[in-house]
């Protein structure tokens, strides 16, 4: 432990997270990394499925979805019970946007052109429907989305109201309080991708008055892949009725009845099928870790890295594509180097673990369990990588995930 990090209590949780003693993981905006404790809740689960085959169901792994749910919605700040489970944000998109029809005068969608691709597919996707599209340009700085801009964007034909609540690219915090007071003043719906703040922004979604939220537990929630949730206000559930189901979201699944669906009047109302409770047992121990070291300190922690990573970056020349100001970013920071994904490769051999993305450049993303002498050692290290073009060697290699 550097001296300067000692009196940070939340250093402690470092030893949960193997991959910590042996890079310097700085990706927490894109994986976070794995707590020790989900190995063994995979090996519980694998177990439990070794000895008591299908009686496992009823031995809880079909409540586990649930159980998961609640400790996602304690995070979001949200009622129990009104949150699902499901694969992947595209799944969650999909099955609050079966609720919506598009044939009538009211059939907008109002998106920023900042947002994640994936979910600008799917809502682009909506056109075929009937859907008028509607997409909000970046604000002047070019790399975030100005609220009070978007709010002007909706009126009475909008329907549903598209946010990403901290941009992909450059980690800017989105005021969102402008859009949903628009929105509710005209009747619109309005659903939050919270992927890029949950777990490391204090989320209070029943303040912000949303109707329904997006997310997962891949990133700053250390819960691995397949743990993405929707969250839809108690108020609202019981007045949608999704066109993409299946038999978990009945109320009496096992009933297995011929009858039609009988949709469940809370958040499992928006569930699918058969839940997939590996990933689960592997999420669950994420969750509760960022539950123990408290939201608040996990913010304090990451605003206080993230303005060394600033001010580092400045001292090495290189040009920031994130806000300077703490309260307007989120938990990475942007960085545009020449040869930018080069450089990420160069960085990774050196076992210094961050991300490329285009029109955004180098995403460093340090954790609550990240140290300080980390940060500037990253930032070294590209300073070091450009000076002696030791990224040559990476400059013509086919990009991959990561």
């Amino acid at each position: 432990m550097a001296a300067d990090d000692a009196p940070d209590a939340l250093l402690a949780f470092r030893d949960r997270f193997p991959i910590t003693q042996r890079s310097n993981y700085l990706i927490n905006n894109s994986l976070g990394a794995m707590p020790r404790a989900a190995r063994d809740s995979v090996g519980r689960f694998l177990d439990q499925w070794d000895t008591r085959g299908v009686r496992s169901w009823g031995d809880g792994w079909w409540l586990l979805q649930e159980q998961v749910a609640d400790q996602i919605a304690k995070v979001l700040g949200v009622a129990k019970g009104s949150v699902s489970m499901h694969q992947n944000i595209a799944v969650a998109l999909e099955m609050i946007l079966s609720c919506f029809r598009f044939d009538g005068p009211r059939n907008g969608i109002v998106y920023a052109d900042r947002n994640f691709p994936s979910d600008q597919y799917i809502y682009e996707a909506r056109a075929a429907h009937g859907a008028k599209l509607v997409r909000v340009p970046p604000a002047s700085d070019g790399f975030s989305t100005d609220g009070e801009q978007f709010a002007r964007h909706i009126d009475d034909t909008t329907l549903l109201v598209a946010i990403d609540h901290v941009m992909f690219r450059s980690s800017a915090i989105i005021d969102v309080e402008p859009i949903v007071a628009k929105a509710r003043e005209v009747g619109a719906f309005v659903i939050l991708d919270t992927f890029h703040s949950v777990g490391t922004l204090p989320l209070d979604l029943a303040k912000l008055g949303v109707h329904a939220a997006v997310g997962g537990a891949l990133k700053w929630l250390c819960g691995g892949p397949g743990n993405c949730f929707l969250y839809v206000h108690p108020d609202e559930a019981p007045k949608l009725s999704p066109a993409f189901t299946g038999w978990a979201a009945h109320k009496d699944p096992f009933a297995f009845s011929p009858a039609g669906q009988d949709l469940r009047d809370d958040g499992g109302r928006f569930n699918t099928g058969t839940p997939n409770v590996p990933a689960l047992y592997a999420g669950k121990e994420g969750v509760a870790t960022i539950l123990e070291a408290g939201m608040a300190n996990v913010r304090a922690r990451s605003q206080r890295l993230t303005t060394l990573l600033v001010r580092e970056a400045e001292r090495h020349g290189f040009e920031l594509r994130s806000p300077r100001d703490a309260e307007r970013r989120g938990g990475h920071v942007a960085i545009a180097v020449p040869d930018g994904y080069a450089v990420c490769q160069a960085l990774s051999a050196r076992e210094i673990v961050v991300d490329y993305r285009p029109d955004a450049g180098l995403r460093i993303a340090p954790h609550f369990y990240n140290t300080e002498d980390e940060v500037r050692a990253a930032l070294q290290a590209i300073r070091d990588i450009l000076d002696s073009d030791e990224h040559a060697r990476f400059k013509q290699a086919e990009r991959k995930p990561g």
